[in-house]
């Protein structure tokens, strides 16, 4: 279809989009989509030519090219080749697939663990596959998308709850009917604003009001708990939570998901959800490279203690220069800036001057609360941390962010 002899609201939608982009870009302020030539250690990349200090990156134990990970992916290719041709159910699940989700259930102190091929499938599938008409889910106002499309998909009751206010979920679960199905799910750490959930009270109110508690661990798995095995081990409440999401692309670099649960769980999302049963398996490098790097984790836990130092010195230091870096108390750190076209400027100076960061605007964030969300990882060294606040700093002063 010829989008210049159309009107529809399909038409206006494409339009509106790709009159943004057309302006950022004739403006320098484009900065999505920047393929990475290469990645070198001691986090920086390779971008058009130019070496930049990587901090957009969720790789936040610094586990990318890992020997040990790569030689795991190398030997698996060997072994297995490069594919599965399959579906797990039929012809697609290898050794290596099983060891991996036995893995995962041990570091999460869980039975049983099951994987799908992206985070966003497990959100979307284990969602709508647990809950259905008549259920009542109970949603944090700032879940990722990939959790509000599975509340969606699943057809249940679907309430939110104001960000972290324990008050306001009670009320909600106390207004529904007290013999349906609940779940009250919510992220571990919050992607665009990198505070944590306040796991205690909500515990305390799935087991007053009898509903199921699911933990989406997508950044905290590595980077809470002394051991980076998450949310549980952080509060001291292994065993808490009835459905441990994460996933297999963060501070694991590989790519996947994960539920861990009971084994009656584990078993029932086997064959009843959708994106377990009808995607291919995971590649088998991937599995392996996922596999090894939970090893790692366990067998090097002084990186956990430096991504504590480097997230410390980061926002310490940001907020020392007067920047607004919101409730954060991990290694996703936000620069408020305001207007969207604020955070696409300070991008613009920041990766003019070789410190990699994006943006992050409306509408993935409200209007008004545009803002660079930051991340620091255990592979960052102290002098180059002061280096990217202070190209930050020069560009919030640049900008009137901060004086």
């Amino acid at each position: 279809m010829d989008l210049h002899n159309t009107d529809d609201a399909v038409t206006r939608r494409i339009r509106a989009f790709t009159d943004r982009v057309a302006r950022l870009k004739e403006n320098d302020l484009y900065f999505y989509n920047q393929p990475v030539a290469e990645i070198l250690p001691g986090m920086k990349v390779r971008v058009n030519g130019r070496v930049m200090g990587m901090y957009a990156s969720y790789s936040y134990l610094g586990l990318i090219n890992h020997p040990r990970i790569n030689e795991a992916a190398k030997k698996a290719v060997d072994k297995y080749g490069t594919g599965t041709n399959g579906v797990r159910t039929l012809a697609g699940t290898l050794t290596i697939h099983n060891e991996l989700e036995e893995m995962i259930a041990n570091f999460k102190h869980a039975e049983a663990a099951v994987t799908y091929s992206s985070g966003y499938a497990t959100n979307l599938s284990v969602v709508s596959t647990l809950m259905g008409r008549g259920d009542y889910v109970f949603s944090d106002k700032l879940n990722h998308a990939s959790i509000v499309d599975g509340c969606l998909m699943s057809g249940a009751e679907f309430r939110r709850f104001r960000h972290n206010d324990m008050a306001h979920l009670e009320g909600l679960l106390k207004n529904a009917p007290p013999d349906v199905a609940k779940l009250v799910i919510a992220d571990s750490v919050f992607s665009m604003d990198g505070d944590i959930i306040d796991l205690p009270k909500m515990v305390e109110l799935c087991k007053k009001y009898n509903a199921w508690l699911m933990i989406d661990e997508a950044h905290s798995l590595g980077v809470l708990g002394k051991m980076g095995t998450g949310i549980e081990e952080h509060f001291d409440m292994y065993g808490a939570i009835d459905i441990k999401m994460g996933t297999l692309s963060k501070t694991i670099p590989s790519v996947g998901g994960y539920v861990a649960s009971n084994k009656e769980i584990v078993t029932y999302l086997r064959h009843a959800s959708r994106a377990y049963i009808f995607s291919a398996a995971l590649p088998p490098a991937q599995a392996a490279a996922a596999n090894e790097a939970f090893k790692v984790i366990l067998d090097e836990p002084w990186r956990v203690e430096r991504l504590n130092q480097n997230t410390r010195q980061f926002i310490g230091g940001l907020k020392s220069m007067g920047f607004d870096t919101m409730l954060t108390e991990t290694a996703i750190v936000p620069v408020l800036c305001g207007e969207d076209d604020v955070a696409f400027a300070m991008t613009r100076e920041a990766q003019h001057n070789d410190v990699f960061v994006l943006p992050v605007v409306s509408p993935a964030v409200p209007e008004g609360l545009a803002r660079l969300r930051a991340t620091v990882t255990a592979a960052h060294e102290p002098d180059e941390i002061e280096r990217a606040m202070d190209v930050i700093g020069e560009a919030g002063r640049k900008l009137g962010l901060i004086k």
